[in-house]
This record gives structure tokens, C-alpha cells and sequence, in this order.
């Protein structure tokens, strides 16, 4: 079950990564709408400047006007066994005719659901407006579990066999047509129970923004801590793509009302008490430079230039998108205490900031967050708030470094670059000649060499059930993990670290993880003789 939760949160990075580019456009763009940045004149509605601004503008809300439907359909490419696309198209249907039923249903019945479908459908009617279907606002919540039931059916009944005269409807068809028939009675379950659950989700954002400090804490640590399970998906994503703080998520929120916060002179704090559960950024931003400082400085003086060419672009990679984990898994293996001092340390943080007045949506990095969503656009009448939030993060990043620097020397971990400890990122050809083959064409790719790697040390194609990934890791489910070859063999591959959990096991790639993905199974499709040539025919 862990594994099939793990499985699902893997999957939601798929839309998730849709949305940096999209909050950059959105952010710059409203910036330069903005008169206290570009002029009265080049803001005016008639101005040519003021138009093509707009223009950009609509474009970059397109992801957050459509994001059920983008999780609907981007899930499938993660949870989908095969054919992924025919899956996604399946999904696409059948989600759209879940929500005319509801419709239909709300417009018929309204009465006897509790639901007033006449009602426009604005912030706080419980109604959302989905690919021009006046619906329930189940937000992305809905969208997951419709997503989940199909793809569920895709897997099972894709490659289902009909009789002869019925073989147009095989195939994708049969997927459509059997959701057909199962939204029907989660159309009628969604309109009997969504609203109860709105009621609850009110109830839920009242409790936190009464819990201040304490849901801040609560909120980042959770998000931190459940990294190595992969479980910390289902704690950001109702907060910042769902309604649990706020309708339509902090994302989407924030985005809409940059402008005004900006142009206020009132506290953001006292604008968007809320935004506290959007800091979990900081710990990217000033965090990671400590940990990297400590890392670098307890490592053996003569290797303290190869550990800082492995730290350096792992760091830079936390600071600027807010991707972590090529960093936190150097040395989440080595010490877990040392991961677990970091997500208090990153709770802490967020509270301290919080507590001095600092919000807004800060749970990326620098560049696709920080500096074109909060601190460019609240320059202007925020100037204070954001130097807060920057003296005490670098107040952090020295307590991270003394932290971290401590416990390494006094407990002796075996971080990199430390006495025996490993410090090399291994080449295929490393890993070719521990294992006596060399005959592989020098020319090869990279990437397919480390996806024949992989394949290899899971145990071949055969002890494969599942592939799936998110924005560092392989996920995969195995028929037998004694199959599997050691952790060792994964890292002289090159990857970070392994995570193994019943027949579920995590391997911890990079960011170039959807390239060896796709590779890995394209490989999983050519038949392979016996495993002393694996390496060489993949690769050719």
C-alpha cells in the first residue's frame, strides 16, 4: 500500500512541474502592470506596452485557471502501466463526463443534494467552472481520485480481448466506455458528500489560521521530514494547489492578488495570514548553503575541491528552483539524524519568519518564486519585510553550518570527503569495469548507459512491474527485491541513494531523472539474451 501511495505521489510531479514557468510569466508580468514599477502612462489601458503585458498575462494563467483538468490528465503519465498517452485521453473523457453528470444532476436535483446550481460560480459558492461545465469545486482533490479510478481501469482493461464483431470497442474505447458507467454513481457520491467536505475544509482553514506559529511549525516539518518516503506530495499539494488554507490553493491565490498586496502598505501578514504555510522555501534558499558549508569544511583538506564540485551545483540547484534532494540524499544515508535536525531546523525557520510578519508564496526557489512572485513585486512597500525574512535566513544558514558541522565531528559521520568515505560520482565505465565488461561502445550515451545500469541492478526486465518517477527519482515496483544488486552498485552508477521498502524501491537520479526513465523502459522493451550482455545490446 506505501508503496502504491509513494507510486501516486511520484505521479503528481508531472502537472506540478508545469507550474514554475507558469508563476514566473504571471509574476513578471503583473509586476510590470504595476504602476509603481513601469509609470502611470505605460500602465494605462490604451497604452500598446500595457496590452501585450495582458496578452502575456492570460497566457501564463492558463495553467492555474485549468488545474484539475491538467492533474487529471497528467497523472496518467505516472501511474499509467502502458500506453500512458491513450491513458491520459481516457482520462481527459471520462473526467469531463463525470462533471456533466454532476451537472446534470445539481441542475435536476440541486434540492435534494443541498446545492444551489443556479448560483454563480464565484469564490466561496462551492461551484468552479471546468472547461466551460458549471460544476462542484472539487478542485484538484477531485481530480486525483477520477484520475486514479480510470487509470486503475486503463491497467486492467486496456489490453482486455473482445469477440471479433466488437473489436472497434477494445482497447481505449472499452476504458471509456466501462468510466462511463462508473462516473455515473461517483457523480451522485461526489454531490452527496463534496459539500459536507467543504464544510469540513472551512472548518480546517479556521483551526490554522487560529494555530499561528504552531500550524506553521506542524506544516513544515511534515513537509520536510516525509521527503525519504516520498509521502511530502500530500502535504503540500492541498495547501498550495488545494483549498486547505485557502480556496483554490496559496498558488493560485497569491498570484491572483499580487497586485493588491503589493500596493497596500498594511502588513502582509495582516493581508495573507495564510501565506505562512507557503515559507518551507526558506530552508532551500538559506538552509542548503549551510548544510553545504559543513559538508565542505569537515571534508579531508585534500578533498575538499572534488566534495565542493559535488556540492556546488547540488546547492545552486536547491537555491534557484527549490529542488533539494541531490543534496539532502549526500547525506540522508549517511546519518538520518542529520536529516531529521534539518527538517527541525526548517520548521523553525518557517516559524521564526512567520512570527516576524513574513508570508507569501515562497516554497520554490529563487528564481521561480522568491524573486519574480515576492520580493520584486512587495519591494516597493514591503522593503522591510523582505530583509527580515533575509537577515534571518542567513542568521540559519550560520546556524545550519554550526549545526551540522557539530554533530558531523562529534558523532564522526562519514559525510563526503571525511577519512575512508566515498566522494566520486562512478561513469558507466567505472561500473563496466568492476563488473569485467568493457566492450560497450565508447560513443554511447550517457544516459542510456546508467538506464542499462539500473536495469541490470534491478534484476532485469522480468523483476519489473512498475516504473514511475518524480523530479529526482526512479520509483519502481519489483516482483523480488532480493534480485536487486546493493546500494553500491546503484551509486558507482551515479545515483544518490537508494530507498527500499517492502517490493518497492527508490533510486535517487538527478534531475535528468524523466530522460533515464524513458530510457529504462524503452530498454525494458528490447529482449535481452542473458545478463552478461544487458549492458552492451541496450546500449546498442
Amino acid at each position: 500500500m506505501l508503496s502504491q501511495i509513494q507510486r501516486f505521489g511520484g505521479a503528481m510531479f508531472t502537472p506540478v512541474l508545469l507550474f514554475p514557468f507558469a508563476g514566473i510569466v504571471v509574476g513578471i508580468a503583473i509586476m510590470l502592470r504595476n504602476p509603481l514599477f513601469v509609470g502611470e502612462a505605460l500602465t494605462a489601458p490604451d497604452n500598446l506596452f500595457a496590452q501585450i503585458v495582458h496578452i502575456i498575462e492570460e497566457g501564463g494563467w492558463a495553467v492555474f485557471r485549468n488545474m484539475p483538468l491538467i492533474f487529471a490528465v497528467g497523472l496518467p503519465i505516472g501511474l499509467a502501466k502502458q500506453a500512458q498517452g491513450r491513458a491520459c485521453l481516457a482520462v481527459l473523457i471520462s473526467f469531463l463526463t463525470w462533471n456533466y453528470f454532476i451537472n446534470a444532476m445539481g441542475m435536476t436535483w440541486g434540492h435534494f443534494f443541498g446545492v444551489d446550481f443556479s448560483a454563480e460560480p464565484t469564490a466561496g459558492s462551492g461551484l468552479a467552472m471546468i472547461a466551460g461545465i458549471k460544476t462542484l469545486d472539487t478542485s484538484i482533490i477531485g481530480a486525483i481520485v477520477i484520475s486514479g479510478i480510470v487509470t486503475s481501469i486503463h491497467n486492467r482493461y486496456f489490453d482486455k480481448q473482445l469477440p471479433v464483431f466488437l473489436g472497434i470497442f477494445q482497447g481505449t474505447s472499452f476504458v471509456v466506455i466501462l468510466a462511463f458507467f462508473v462516473m455515473i454513481p461517483c457523480a451522485w457520491l461526489t454531490l452527496l458528500g463534496w459539500p459536507k467536505v467543504q464544510m469540513g475544509i472551512e472548518s480546517l482553514q479556521a483551526f490554522l489560521r487560529s494555530a499561528g506559529a504552531l500550524g506553521v511549525w506542524v506544516y513544515t516539518f511534515l513537509e520536510r521530514i516525509l521527503i525519504p518516503t516520498g509521502l511530502h506530495h500530500f502535504v503540500y499539494g492541498p495547501f498550495i494547489f488545494g483549498p486547505a488554507a485557502v480556496e483554490g490553493g496559496i498558488q493560485v491565490y497569491w498570484a491572483q492578488h499580487l497586485q493588491e498586496f503589493s500596493q497596500s502598505t498594511l502588513p502582509l501578514k495582516t493581508l495573507f495570514p495564510e501565506g505562512g504555510f507557503a515559507l518551507h522555501g526558506n530552508s532551500k534558499v538559506f538552509g542548503s548553503v549551510g548544510i553545504a558549508l559543513a559538508l565542505w569544511y569537515t571534508a579531508s583538506p585534500e578533498n575538499r575541491v572534488k566534495v565542493a564540485g559535488l556540492l556546488i551545483p547540488a546547492t545552486l540547484t536547491a537555491m534557484l528552483v527549490g529542488i533539494t534532494e541531490p543534496l539532502e540524499f549526500t547525506f540522508l544515508f549517511i546519518s538520518p539524524l542529520l536529516f531529521a535536525v534539518h527538517a527541525v531546523l526548517a520548521a523553525t525557520m518557517a516559524t521564526v519568519m512567520y512570527v516576524f510578519g513574513v508570508v507569501g508564496n515562497m516554497g520554490g526557489g529563487l528564481l521561480d518564486q522568491f524573486l519574480p512572485q515576492n520580493w520584486i513585486p512587495m519591494f516597493h512597500n514591503h522593503a522591510s519585510t523582505m530583509f527580515t525574512q533575509i537577515g534571518i535566513g542567513i542568521c540559519f544558514t550560520g546556524i545550519y553550518f554550526v549545526v551540522f558541522k557539530t554533530l558531523i565531528e562529534r558523532l564522526n559521520l562519514k559525510t563526503p570527503g571525511r577519512e575512508e568515505s566515498e566522494i566520486k560520482l562512478y561513469s558507466k565505465a567505472d561500473y563496466q569495469a568492476a563488473r569485467g565488461q568493457t566492450t560497450a561502445p565508447a560513443a554511447a550515451s550517457q544516459q542510456v548507459g546508467q538506464a542499462a545500469g539500473f536495469l541490470q541492478a534491478l534484476g532485469g526486465a522480468g523483476n519489473i512491474e512498475s516504473v514511475n518517477n518524480c523530479a529526482t527519482r526512479l520509483r519502481i515496483t519489483l516482483v523480488d527485491m532480493a534480485q536487486t544488486q546493493s546500494d553500491d552498485v546503484f551509486k558507482a552508477l551515479g545515483a544518490h541513494g537508494v530507498v527500499r521498502r517492502g517490493n518497492g524501491i527508490q533510486v535517487i537520479v538527478g534531475l535528468h531523472v524523466p530522460q533515464v526513465r524513458d530510457q529504462l523502459e524503452s530498454l525494458m522493451k528490447t529482449p535481452l539474451t542473458n545478463e552478461q550482455t544487458t549492458l552492451t545490446e541496450a546500449v546498442s
